[in-house]
């Protein structure tokens, strides 16, 4: 997953009615349910099925930390989707908010400066770019896709304000992410 992608999985865990399980047996037992069976749960953490039986029987009570973060990830992933898409929804109708710091550079007309430089932003940007950016992750759009319209909406709103200044400046890009949060 691409650094967009990871905030929007951060901010859809920020809005969980309960925690997910914290036992292995619980966290197994969870994507037993969620998958349907031990081999299926088995090809998503990279295990054999037999070791999946043996978590969720309690025989085997500590997997190696990379097992342990692929088992805490599936079941995160899976966690209250319907709390997920809930959130979403009013997302893709108030808009988001994004908070970054990063290199933004943009094209702009002869006579100005356009080289990228830092900056932290936070900016609200309109619901139309929230639906866009859902969309574009469901349909499984890479990293540079996804940050070419939060760079579109910043644009808009931020260095353009609506229209209403800076109206020559035309691809802005947004480079080297130092943190991007996202909350909606």
């Amino acid at each position: 997953m691409g650094e967009i992608q990871d905030a929007i999985e951060r901010a859809d865990r920020e809005a969980f009615t309960r925690q997910p399980p914290r036992t292995l047996k619980g966290r197994i037992s969870y994507l037993l349910r969620q998958l349907g069976s031990a081999r299926a749960v088995a090809a998503e953490l990279g295990v054999t099925a037999d070791s999946v039986n043996r978590y969720r029987r309690g025989a085997r009570k500590n997997p190696p930390p990379d097992i342990a973060a692929k088992i805490d990830d599936a079941v995160r992933t899976r966690w209250q989707p319907q709390v997920r898409k809930r959130r979403r929804k009013r997302a893709a109708t108030t808009g988001i908010t994004v908070e970054t710091r990063a290199r933004f550079g943009y094209t702009a007309p002869i006579g100005t400066t356009d080289d990228g430089r830092f900056r932290r932003l936070t900016v609200h940007l309109p619901p139309a770019y929230a639906q866009r950016l859902f969309d574009a992750g469901n349909a499984g759009a890479d990293d540079q896709q996804m940050r070419g319209i939060i760079a579109e909406g910043f644009k808009e709103v931020y260095f353009q304000d609506g229209g209403s200044r800076a109206t020559g400046i035309s691809d802005v890009a947004i480079n080297d992410i130092d943190y991007l949060d996202l909350d909606y």
